[in-house]
């Protein structure tokens, strides 16, 4: 095995796993807000989305 080859090699391993996170990562972000969509669609809301106003309203110190 020469120093070329062990090199190149261990570039296109590390170019793959590299490939493999970001393709994963995109993927499992499209689930989730595929995800998202279906519980707002369902009427589940999330409580950053609140308008300004009602936050201020229902904080009880």
């Amino acid at each position: 095995m020469t120093h070329t080859f062990y090199i190149a090699l261990s570039y296109s391993v590390t170019a793959s796993v590299a490939l493999c996170l970001i393709g994963w990562v995109w993927l499992d972000g499209r689930a989730r807000r595929r995800e998202l969509a279906e519980l707002e669609a369902s009427g589940i809301g999330r409580r950053s989305s609140q308008p300004k106003g009602d936050a201020a309203q229902s904080y009880k110190p």
